[in-house]
């Protein structure tokens, strides 16, 4: 692939992540041969953390509501810490914490799609 190509690829994934919300900032985020990744390491947890998520549901693993809870406790908390400044954040935790909480999400997601098609049908 010519390097203009590449590099017309990556702005559009570029702009792709800034709209999905991610502030992108460089220095919070993976690079894979020199090319930033799209969105920062939380967010790219998160994404891959929900993609689990619906791997555990296709395979019939259910994580019980204060397990999501938790988990999503435990990304508050790494935020919140280095919000306050009190510890900052290493790019590794950021993704550990955000493959958690997209765990959590997806699972409370789907115990919310369950919980509207149980009623309806």
């Amino acid at each position: 692939m010519k390097k203009s190509t590449k590099i017309k690829t990556w702005a559009f994934f570029m702009r792709l992540g800034n709209k999905c919300g991610c502030h992108q900032r460089e220095d919070r985020s993976f690079k894979i041969k020199g090319w930033q990744l799209p969105v920062c390491s939380r967010c790219t947890g998160i994404l891959t953390g929900q993609i689990i998520g619906l791997i555990l549901y296709m395979f019939k693993i259910q994580i019980p509501i204060y397990v999501d809870i938790c988990f999503l406790l435990i990304m508050f908390l790494d935020w919140y810490i280095q919000y306050k400044n009190i510890k900052e954040s290493s790019n590794f935790r950021r993704f550990v914490t955000g493959n958690l909480a997209g765990i959590a999400q997806m699972s409370i997601v789907i115990k919310i799609i369950y919980m509207i098609f149980s009623t309806l049908f």
